[in-house]
């Protein structure tokens, strides 16, 4: 399996704070069937800034200490970046960090609203070539209580990933829900675990993938995966018709 948004790289954001904390999660995941994960620390969020050489030179020794450590897990670089108005500066001088040097770059909005230059700015990325993929829109109030912001979005070519733990039910029965939508509607092309630690973040990318395949049918599963692994190599992700989510749907439900 591929993890396409993972906090593993130690010291750099809120994920681990150690190498051998990294080096326990690696070996966790690999138990899992995860063998191949993209780092993507936090950018440009406020707290935490991680620009692209940065990052690279991590996963370079991360790796070495994988292999030494004889864990079957190849890591990746990627970024997870904040929008923020001068993203494409950004990109153009050599900050950004896509997703292995692909054109899928991971695009992170405010949890409690989306700023009002996010299409602007994500048309432009497209206009560069780039393939901008919207990171847990589930967690957005603003796509959760006006979920036509994000049908516009995605008919426009944007692409999103849902959080593991966001499907399974642990981030409350609202997001659950509304996770559970944007799949029904053709608005969810990947998903991957957003995973953070072992213990209040852990991955459970496997276990979001199995509960797929209970409640939306093997297609779901196989459809989620192998859009994972078109974007890991570099190919075109399989991307449906959006419909609108129903206002009825959120409507004392909850």
């Amino acid at each position: 399996m591929i993890d396409l948004h993972f906090h593993i790289l130690p010291d750099l954001d809120d994920g681990p704070k150690t190498i051998e904390e990294s080096i326990q999660i690696a070996r966790k995941v690999a138990e899992q069937g995860i063998n191949t994960i993209f780092a993507t620390p936090h950018h440009k969020n406020g707290t935490y800034e991680n620009p692209k050489q940065k990052i690279l030179q991590r996963i370079k020794k991360f790796n070495s200490r994988l292999k030494k450590e004889g864990i079957p897990v190849n890591i990746l670089p990627g970024q997870e970046i904040r929008i923020f108005g001068e993203i494409v500066k950004a990109y153009e001088n050599g900050e950004i960090l896509t997703l292995n040097e692909t054109p899928y770059l991971l695009i992170e909005l405010p949890s409690t609203h989306m700023p009002s230059y996010t299409n602007q700015v994500l048309f432009d990325l497209q206009l560069m070539g780039l393939k901008p993929i919207i990171v847990h829109p589930e967690r957005n109030a603003d796509l959760l209580n006006d979920p036509d912001k994000l049908y516009e979005l995605v008919k426009q070519g944007i692409l999103t990933q849902l959080t593991a733990a966001s499907i399974l039910g642990d981030f409350g029965k609202k997001i659950q829900r509304f996770s559970h939508d944007l799949i029904e509607a053709g608005m969810a092309h990947l998903i991957a675990s957003d995973a953070h630690n072992l213990k209040t973040r852990p991955c459970r990318l496997r276990d979001a993938y199995e509960f797929l395949e209970r409640n939306f049918g093997v297609e779901a599963r196989y459809y989620f995966q192998e859009n994972a692994e078109l974007v890991a190599n570099n190919q075109t992700v399989f991307v449906g018709q959006p419909e609108r989510i129903k206002r009825k749907k959120f409507l004392g439900l909850f």
